[in-house]
């Protein structure tokens, strides 16, 4: 499979991915020659920074890796040039833009991805499976924490980038999990431009019972913390307890702990990179032998829920 990778910044977690595989041709695809070509050949793989051939070319699938602005425009591209297409996260910065690629892509033949790699994620999984078996009962309460230092040069980790580049997945997860909260209630603290806090209330209602949800993100810990995050689930009848590092080393860790009155008990969780897991699905629904679980049909709940802290944090 012959793969256009856009992108020579966080395309580098793909590339990585791409790499191990025997299956994948990839060009990357940046701006500036120098280095487009010396972080391609660190891969061992080709590069240009003639954007217009990843899309006249024969490839079979666009890697879109590119500031979020850029996302939905080049989806469209790749829809109306015959091509797949894989959208880093978010699908856009802009819901009726994401709606259009949904639809897009409903119309089409080809297959738009998301990168919503956190549902790759077993300690996820677990909690996932938990609420829909009704294991534990009914969920009560969710706090979640994604805490990180600054490990991307040149990244800006402010107010302005924490919901959508730290909180939307959190949010795909309490969307998934809840649908849309009732109220929302925001809490921030700025350190600077590109360091700040986020601490997001949601409530919900439903003919069950109110659910309350807390979610922390910052960017405000020593580059020695790297990068944790995890959950706690109150249930009726147990808790689950998830703490997780990213695995920048590709060997990420979790664990995920069951509370009962019958005791405690860590659960087994299969090993998985979750860029790596999400690579893996994307090529085996492009060979027929999986379902889209990541489509942009799946993903406006959670994006119309963090544009719209993003709106309340930022004014």
């Amino acid at each position: 499979m012959k793969i256009a990778l856009l992108g020579t910044g966080f395309g580098q977690a793909h590339a990585a991915v791409y790499a191990q595989r025997q299956d994948v041709e990839v060009v990357m695809f940046g701006r500036d020659p120098g280095r487009t070509a010396k972080t391609a050949a660190q891969f061992g793989f080709a590069s240009s920074i003639d954007v217009d051939e990843a899309f006249t070319g024969d490839f079979d699938l666009v890697d879109i890796c590119l500031p979020d602005k850029l996302h939905a425009g080049f989806a469209l591209r790749a829809l109306a040039a015959g091509k797949h297409a894989l959208v880093e996260l978010p699908l856009a910065d802009d819901l009726a833009d994401a709606r259009r690629v949904a639809q897009a892509a409903e119309d089409s033949d080809r297959q738009v991805f998301v990168d919503m790699f956190d549902r790759f994620i077993p300690a996820n999984q677990a909690l996932f499976d938990a609420a829909e078996r009704g294991t534990y009962g009914r969920l009560e309460q969710l706090t979640l924490w994604n805490l990180t230092a600054h490990l991307w040069p040149g990244a800006s980790l402010g107010l302005r980038a924490l919901p959508i580049g730290a909180m939307h997945g959190d949010m795909d997860i309490v969307t998934r999990l809840l649908g849309r909260p009732a109220d929302i209630r925001l809490t921030t603290v700025e350190r600077d431009g590109d360091s700040a806090s986020i601490e997001a209330t949601l409530t919900f209602e439903t003919a069950e019972g109110r659910t309350f949800v807390r979610d922390s993100v910052s960017s405000l810990m020593p580059r020695s913390w790297g990068a944790r995050s995890g959950y706690t689930a109150t249930f009726e009848r147990g808790v689950l307890d998830s703490a997780s590092t990213m695995g920048f080393d590709g060997k990420p860790t979790g664990t995920v702990t069951a509370y009962t009155d019958q005791g405690a008990t860590e659960l087994e969780l299969p090993p998985a990179d979750q860029y790596g897991a999400m690579i893996d699905h994307v090529l085996a629904v492009l060979r027929g032998e999986a379902d889209n679980r990541i489509g942009p049909d799946t993903v406006l709940e959670a994006l119309d829920l963090t544009l719209a802290i993003d709106a309340e944090a930022n004014g």
